[in-house]
């Protein structure tokens, strides 16, 4: 890939896929910012890239795991604070007014990515298994328990109690 593609690969797409991991993640700086370093990332890896045929979910992959490391090192962070006597935490940042988003955070970590690659990043269900690790049934079940949830979670019936 040139730098003439990356950056048309990157003017078309940053956009989608910080809306995609704000969608996964519920903290929109977040979003940006793991975004812009899987770009980061991405660069060096360029010629990998164009043989891959796939950058857009090569990025998405490592920003999912960028996000996925720095919720790690905030607990981490947070039980150190705990431990000690006058300790105070300061809440983190309110993720935002977005239904869909907050449901989300509530979910299991694969039912939330499953979701979000599922129905804000319209990827089949083979391509998400691909990207995540997953085999394909179990990515189907992920999606099924978190259609339910967000149906408790939206006020909407869950698929179960829905007539046809």
């Amino acid at each position: 890939m040139t730098e003439e593609e990356f950056t048309e690969f990157y003017t078309h797409s940053v956009r989608r896929l910080v809306g995609q991991l704000y969608t996964m993640t519920g903290d929109l700086h977040e979003a940006q910012d793991v975004v812009q370093e899987a770009f980061e990332r991405a660069w060096g890896h360029r010629r990998a890239l164009d043989r891959d045929g796939a950058p857009e979910a090569w990025v998405r992959r490592t920003a999912w795991r960028l996000a996925v490391s720095r919720w790690r090192r905030a607990r981490v962070g947070a039980q150190a604070w705990l431990r000690r006597d006058d300790a105070q935490l300061v809440p983190g940042p309110d993720p935002g007014g977005v239904d869909l988003a907050l449901a989300l955070r509530v979910l299991p970590s694969r039912q939330r990515i499953c979701a979000a690659l599922f129905y804000v990043c319209d990827l089949p269900v083979d391509q998400i298994a691909a990207e995540t690790g997953l085999a394909s049934g179990t990515v189907k079940t992920h999606l099924s328990r978190a259609r339910t949830a967000l149906a408790a979670l939206l006020g909407e019936p869950s698929p179960s109690e829905e007539t046809p």
